[in-house]
């Protein structure tokens, strides 16, 4: 499937109170939607991740597998602030005719949700049959349906949370200074690249454990003094998101995943989720350092109907995107429609 676009004529009316002109967002969809517009599986990504959910979550699409082609219509949309199609920090400030760059306004997740929301009604969906993501996608997913309680009927968080916690705000602290400290920050689109492969290093850290590297990272040479596997690793990595990321991007997004709060303006979490009428799955990963199962098991346990599940695995916050077999058997029985 090709990437689409779609250029609403109305401003994108931010919770900071700023807004965005001749804005767009871009989508990809897969199968077809019903007569009734109610067929619908949507897909919330994650932090670096794009519209193309087909290639970022192998094996999740397509016919048969969890997001069936044959019986749904399945939508993702790049969100606001990336740098995948949709408007982001090197799209044009229309007030300079010069890229934002690191002037780009805060985006919350409720702005990245107002963004589905537009494009939802310009597809014509009258009903989504299931709302699904992961950790920065999840987030999206509860915030939407506490937002439109009526217009899901599952809502399935994976390795989220219903607000941030501060050891999730000081990872990404960190790692946005990494990237100010880098002196091309702020000097042109390809500025801070170097400060943001830090980034990513220190980010790796978060979305594994001391399990994952010890399988995957040890030297077998124990005379070796340096160059050492875990190095090289850390180095690929940084080196590999550079190649396809922008720092301005990074830095605004993880100021999102900051500022995720479901209970802002609605007094508590506990309040909040109790607003979402859709049936609940949140799955948790064993030993995810970044959101915790225990993140997973509140959402399950404020929920009116909702219940959680826990995957054992070693890959930590990275589970949701490597143990899509263990969360497709999880989902797929209870969900599906014919």
């Amino acid at each position: 499937m090709k990437q689409q676009i779609y250029q609403p004529e109305q401003p994108l009316e931010l919770e900071c109170g700023a807004h965005l002109t001749n804005w767009q967002v871009a989508y990809h969809t897969y199968g077809r939607l019903n007569e009734n517009a109610d067929n619908v599986f949507w897909v919330c990504h994650a932090l670096t991740a794009n519209s193309d959910v087909a290639d970022w979550w192998p094996g999740m699409v397509g016919p048969g597998a969890l997001m069936d082609t044959d019986r749904y219509f399945i939508v993702c949309a790049n969100i606001i602030g990336s740098c995948y199609g949709s408007t982001g920090p090197l799209s044009l400030n229309p007030d300079t005719g010069n890229p934002w760059l690191d002037k780009f306004p805060l985006v919350t997740v409720r702005d990245l949700v107002h963004a589905h929301q537009i494009l939802r009604k310009h597809l014509g969906i009258k009903h989504i049959h299931a709302i699904m993501g992961g950790s920065l996608g999840g987030q999206q997913a509860i915030e939407w349906a506490i937002s439109e309680p009526d217009l899901f009927s599952w809502l399935i968080p994976v390795a989220t949370n219903a607000h941030a916690s501060a050891w999730g705000i000081a990872f990404n602290e960190s790692q946005r200074m990494a990237i100010q400290a880098d002196p091309s920050f702020g000097q042109g689109p390809d500025g801070g690249l170097k400060g943001m492969g830090a980034a990513r290093s220190i980010a790796l850290l978060s979305y594994r454990n001391p399990i994952t590297y010890k399988k995957t990272q040890t030297d077998p040479d124990t005379n070796k003094l340096e160059n050492f596997k875990a190095c090289s690793y850390q180095q690929y990595q940084g080196e590999k998101l550079k190649k396809r990321f922008n720092a301005y991007s990074y830095t605004t997004l993880t100021k999102c995943l900051d500022s995720h709060h479901v209970g802002r303006g609605r007094g508590t979490v506990q309040q909040a989720l109790a607003q979402i009428r859709a049936t609940t799955l949140a799955i948790g990963i064993t030993t995810d350092l970044l959101f915790p199962p225990e993140e997973q098991q509140l959402i399950a346990d404020q929920v009116p109907r909702g219940r959680f599940f826990e995957i054992n695995s070693t890959y930590g916050h990275d589970g949701f995107l490597i143990e899509t077999e263990a969360i497709a058997h999880i989902i797929k029985p209870i969900i599906n429609i014919s």
